[in-house]
């Protein structure tokens, strides 16, 4: 008899939604990936790399030249200095960066402060690490943080928080107002952060991503983690960073040695050479995914279901109370698929205690403009 040590996980949502995509035909904008190709200059330099024989193992923290280029890219945008070789750690995608983070310093017993709805690797990593989450629940309508439940959350046991801005589902921002109030309430406490800031580029409307890298109090305590699939296209090279202070760096790296060892190595070249030279994609980022909300956002006024424009990420929560208030929004995601052909993601899935009355699903617009054409004249016909 197989003792399971995560019991309560099975089939994740992400792969039934996508399954459920290709058997019926749906346009999929359920996981969270585009439907383009990375820039082609990236691509053909993965090209060069392998037939120059970059095929063999980088070393384990990373190729130099893209830790280099991570530090680089990390004071130019944050005015934060970071040491490439003692602070920036490579890892075969954010997820596995996030799962390093929680094992190298939570206990068995230990406390794990999540904000719900997050993402569904968090729990499971703190599970493993003989951890256990405490949820607190962002504020139904805007996903903003309640300092005063996060503050009730706090017990002698809290070794953790996962913070995650811009954030999934809901594409809320933390502010630097927030990150000075979490510094406050943790001072004196002897408690790790892991800030998930992968859709850290895809910030719109002028505003800027408040990074925990960029706040003196709270770097020391934090582990960074970054992904350059979403920021270039590639979320199949399952390629990201972790940046921490040297100590908490060395714990990472004892477990991550042993986890995968290296990323791929000829993707590392590429991707170090691509930020050479190419700096300014980053920069454009943010314009070319807010065209792409706006583009989609602008059909789907045409429909019956009501939303706020995304302050970030590339997902867009929309409320379908209008439309099905009888369904749940795992029943909706089904229904839309099979029904109206269109693929999309229930946000309750991201919830410990769903809000029974919330109507809210989620929908991916890193789609080309054909794409999101298509889905829009589906949504806005039911």
């Amino acid at each position: 008899m197989i003792r399971s040590k995560l019991p309560n996980v099975g089939t994740t949502i992400f792969t039934t939604m996508s399954q459920l995509a290709v058997q019926t035909g749906a346009l999929n904008l359920s996981q969270g990936f585009p439907d383009f190709n990375g820039p082609q200059a990236l691509l053909d330099a993965v090209g060069r790399h392998v037939a120059a024989g970059h095929n063999q193992y980088s070393p384990m923290t990373g190729l130099l030249a893209l830790r280099q280029q991570v530090a680089a890219k990390v004071e130019r945008l944050y005015g934060a200095k970071v040491d490439a070789d003692q602070e920036v750690t490579i890892t075969p995608g954010a997820t596995e960066a996030i799962f390093c983070a929680i094992q190298a310093v939570v206990h068995a017993g230990d406390e794990v402060i999540v904000f719900d709805p997050c993402y569904d690797s968090y729990e499971p990593s703190v599970e493993l690490a003989g951890g256990r989450c405490v949820h607190v629940q962002l504020s139904d309508g805007d996903f903003r943080i309640d300092w005063q439940k996060f503050s009730d959350a706090l017990s002698p046991r809290t070794r953790m928080v996962i913070l995650n801005s811009p954030h999934n589902p809901s594409g809320a921002l933390i502010t630097r107002e927030d990150l000075d109030q979490l510094a406050q309430l943790i001072a004196d406490r002897d408690i790790y952060l892991v800030s998930d800031e992968v859709y850290e580029h895809l910030v719109y409307d002028g505003v800027r991503h408040a990074s925990v890298l960029a706040h003196a109090q709270l770097y020391p305590r934090a582990f960074v983690v970054s992904s350059f699939g979403k920021t270039y296209h590639v979320t199949g090279w399952k390629t990201g960073y972790v940046i921490a202070p040297p100590a908490l760096s060395a714990e990472l790296r004892k477990v991550h040695q042993y986890v995968n060892f290296c990323g791929v190595t000829p993707l590392q070249c590429a991707l170090a050479d691509f930020m050479a030279e190419h700096p300014e994609h980053i920069d454009e980022l943010p314009a070319f995914y807010q065209a792409k909300r706006d583009l989609f956002c602008g059909l789907l006024e045409g429909s019956r279901l009501r939303f706020t424009r995304t302050a970030g990420t590339y997902f867009q929560l929309v409320d379908y109370s209008h439309i099905r208030p009888d369904l749940n929004d795992v029943d909706m995601a089904l229904w839309l698929t099979r029904e109206h052909g269109v693929a999309t993601i229930p946000v309750s899935v991201f919830y410990q205690q769903p809000i029974p009355e919330q109507r809210l699903v989620r929908l991916c617009f890193a789609k080309r403009e054909e794409t999101l054409r298509q889905a829009a004249e589906k949504l806005c016909a039911i």
